[in-house]
């Protein structure tokens, strides 16, 4: 199972947000160059970005996300506010491994079907799923269909991933989160990629006997220093499959 150490920026500095709330950031002072500098160091393969000022409008953040892409050593996956194909396209030619299109999946599907069959394995579906509903605008405004719909609508297109997000559940509930992630993961024909369940090792342990689960965004216990990117590559990795002993 693929680990995504994550990294959310606001304002130019990484962040946490507590159901998205921008207003009410939790700041990490660290700096973000290093940072996924160091991701790279302990071995993770590839790295995650959101960029919340995107989401707003607001690319303040570019230099700053190009300054990533460049200097991480490890691809990048970069998510938000990224709703046009010449958003995408611009992130894809500035580097960027893989883009996540979420707001403009639900408003135009059949443009992302066509930028995800033109850039193969680099378009990665957001959905985030609160009561039962897709979620667009930065989690602002529901999209009227339900995720096995919108997953359904997508099942064709060589899609780089799915990644689920249970905005639904308290930051505490992993277990209605996983609950719902495995559910949209067994209906999908796309390998998802969970997002906000990871709090542990032990997480990990359990996200990787699920099926259709392909990796975990890892963002926040990072930062807080529960689990280090060394611990949870290591649990991430598949059990060795037990050899017979010929006599």
């Amino acid at each position: 199972m693929m680990i995504y150490p994550t990294m959310e920026i606001l304002n130019g500095r990484c962040v946490s947000l507590e159901k998205g709330r921008l207003d009410e950031p939790l700041i990490w002072h660290v700096d973000p160059v290093e940072t996924a500098k160091g991701f790279a160091a302990a071995g993770a393969e590839w790295m995650h970005v959101t960029d919340f000022n995107a989401i707003e409008g607001d690319h303040s953040n570019e230099e700053l996300i190009s300054d990533i892409i460049r200097g991480a050593g490890i691809p990048v996956q970069l998510g938000g506010g990224i709703r046009s194909r010449e958003h995408a396209e611009h992130w894809i030619d500035k580097g960027a491994g893989r883009v996540v299109i979420g707001t403009l999946a639900a408003r135009d599907p059949q443009l992302v079907q066509e930028l995800a069959k033109h850039h193969p394995d680099q378009i990665v579906l957001a959905v985030d799923v609160y009561q039962g509903q897709v979620m667009t605008d930065g989690w602002r405004q529901s999209g009227a269909i339900s995720p096995e719909d919108f997953i359904a609508a997508f099942d064709s297109v060589p899609l780089a991933g799915i990644i689920v997000t249970d905005i639904d559940s308290d930051m505490s509930d992993v277990e209605a989160q996983l609950g719902l992630i495995s559910a949209l993961a067994e209906k999908s024909r796309t390998p998802v990629i969970a997002s906000g369940v990871v709090r542990s090792s032990d997480d990990v342990s359990r996200l990787k006997y699920i099926y259709n689960i392909s990796g975990a965004m890892v963002g926040r216990a990072l930062f807080r220093k529960t689990v280090t990117v060394q611990e949870i590559l290591e649990v991430a990795r598949p059990e060795p499959e037990p050899v017979a002993e010929f006599q």
